[in-house]
């Protein structure tokens, strides 16, 4: 903290708890309580059941999971290739090219995902890319939004790379391939998981695109959530979204691990 009195600390630790319990932790603990609950009893769920979980842990629910985990993984790899390889090129661009890039790759982001979603839509639904009703257009929807994050997270890396390290292997006599390879890609592995991570929550909790685009048989769990919710099976829909949450922070603390690892090589 950037203060030093007593009271001070205390001021800001209670402006911390006044805004994060209402706006951040309150609405999760509410979803939290709803997932195990059967009904609402005045303004708190109640009635404890482990009912909602048992039908968000099994048969349409686990394959939207699946659904899910296998787009944001696949999406997440592809964005991270993508916004890896531009963020180098970018690197060797003159300052106005390179802005021209930023721009681009921040394009998606700076517009309502539906709006992507609808591009996608119009840009593969004839040949020779067919791609509409097919698994593959929710997947490069999804890569298309969280691309831009992999691009930034990676070009501000390696605007921090120390080029002595490449210019050390350069006149040892190593290829510009060589020192990509064991140079440059290596020492950016902490910022590759990190960018990785971020790609993957954003996929596991994309909705707007997703709805214009899944086809019956690749339903995400976004959806799914929206569905059940919409129906008015709340606290089945609470459980799911449990069950979401959950399985993504699973995945990106395996993530962080990953890059604590890379952080100490």
């Amino acid at each position: 903290m950037l203060v030093h009195s007593r009271g001070a600390k205390w001021a800001v630790w209670a402006l911390f708890l006044v805004l994060f319990l209402p706006l951040f932790a309150l609405p999760l603990l509410v979803v939290l309580g709803a997932s195990f609950a059967t009904h609402w009893s005045s303004v708190l769920p109640s009635g404890a059941t482990l009912a909602n979980y048992r039908a968000a842990t099994r048969g349409e629910a686990l394959q939207a999971l699946t659904t899910s985990l296998v787009t944001a993984l696949t999406a997440s790899l592809l964005a991270l290739a993508a916004g890896t390889w531009a963020a180098l090129a970018a690197a060797a661009l003159k300052k106005r090219q390179r802005r021209v890039m930023d721009a681009l790759f921040v394009l998606p982001v700076a517009v309502p995902s539906v709006v992507v979603g609808l591009a996608v839509l119009v840009a593969f639904s004839e040949p020779p890319l067919l791609l509409n009703g097919t698994r593959w257009i929710v997947i490069t929807a999804h890569a298309v939004l969280v691309t831009a994050f992999a691009y930034q997270s990676v070009s501000a890396a390696v605007t921090r790379l120390d080029p002595a390290y490449e210019q050390a292997a350069a006149s040892l006599g190593a290829s510009p391939a060589r020192v990509l390879w064991r140079i440059r890609l290596p020492l950016l592995l902490p910022s590759l998981t990190a960018a990785a991570g971020l790609c993957f929550a954003l996929s596991m909790g994309e909705l707007s695109a997703t709805m214009m685009l899944y086809p019956p048989d690749w339903t995400p769990l976004p959806v799914l959530i929206y569905a059940a919710t919409d129906r008015g099976a709340l606290f089945t829909g609470s459980a799911v979204a449990v069950v979401l949450m959950a399985a993504t922070l699973l995945v990106l603390l395996a993530v962080s691990r990953i890059r604590t690892k890379a952080s100490y090589r």
